[in-house]
């Protein structure tokens, strides 16, 4: 079971740490793409659904919105925003988890699935999910792509967030392909520090953990507005669709 790294303390101040996530130039695309693939009236299944960053508008958009979250703390906070009360959600590890009956979508935002740091909770968390799928249903992933080729020789440490108020950087551990996620925020004068495991995943493995679980590559693009995915592209949004 992969480790509860979101206690009271960052469910609370989750969108304080991260703002960026809560722009609606970052939310609207990502709810529209979405909206699109579960389709008017559809179904999804969100795995780590949080606070509800994007299951709530996603919801207002007509679709019926389930999560499954391991941390009780995040869906608390997600319990007391306007239209939670459309949200069904499962307390549980999203890699074994199932809610009981089948979706049009389910989705993994945010490099979420490197929450699961071994390579065989990601193949079941396929699994899983191709059990939770609909006949020709979509498994979509929000990923970032490993920054290994952008380190200089014999360095394992990339920065991914420098501000006046957050430092983040990733320290890679090739030989057992995991990154250690490394913050540190200045809030209120105060040094605050988080570091968690996270196993890196290529969008060519990820596609193999597809194919083990039955489902087959439909689309991959560079980001939310389609742009198109190539050797420069620094994420992907990935979905893959079971077979009708």
């Amino acid at each position: 079971m992969p480790e509860n790294n979101f206690d009271e303390h960052i469910a609370q101040t989750y969108e304080d740490k991260w703002p960026e996530l809560f722009d609606p130039a970052v939310v609207e695309p990502t709810v529209s793409f979405l909206a699109h693939l579960a389709g008017p009236g559809g179904t999804a299944l969100e795995l780590g659904v949080g606070t509800g960053r994007i299951a709530l508008p996603l919801s207002r958009r007509g679709v019926q919105v389930h999560g499954i979250e391991i941390s009780r703390a995040m869906v608390a906070q997600l319990q007391t925003k306007p239209g939670a009360e459309g949200i069904g959600v499962t307390i549980g590890d999203f890699a074994t988890t199932r809610v009981g009956h089948t979706f049009a979508l389910v989705y993994l935002l945010r490099n979420t699935i490197t929450n699961l740091t071994t390579q065989d909770e990601q193949v079941e968390c396929f699994r899983t999910v191709a059990a939770q799928l609909e006949p020709g249903g979509c498994f979509l992933i929000e990923v970032y792509v490993p920054e290994l080729r952008r380190l200089p020789p014999g360095q394992t440490i990339h920065p991914f967030a420098v501000t006046s108020a957050h430092l983040g950087f990733e320290e890679y551990d090739v030989a057992s392909q995991i990154a250690i996620s490394h913050h540190f925020w200045v809030v209120d004068s105060r040094l605050e520090t988080r570091s968690s495991p996270h196993r890196y995943v290529w969008p060519s493995e990820l596609d193999l953990m597809a194919r083990i679980a039955g489902m087959t590559l439909r689309e991959r693009w560079g980001g939310w507005k389609r742009e198109p995915f190539t050797s420069d592209s620094r994420n992907h949004v990935s979905v893959w669709r079971k077979p009708l």
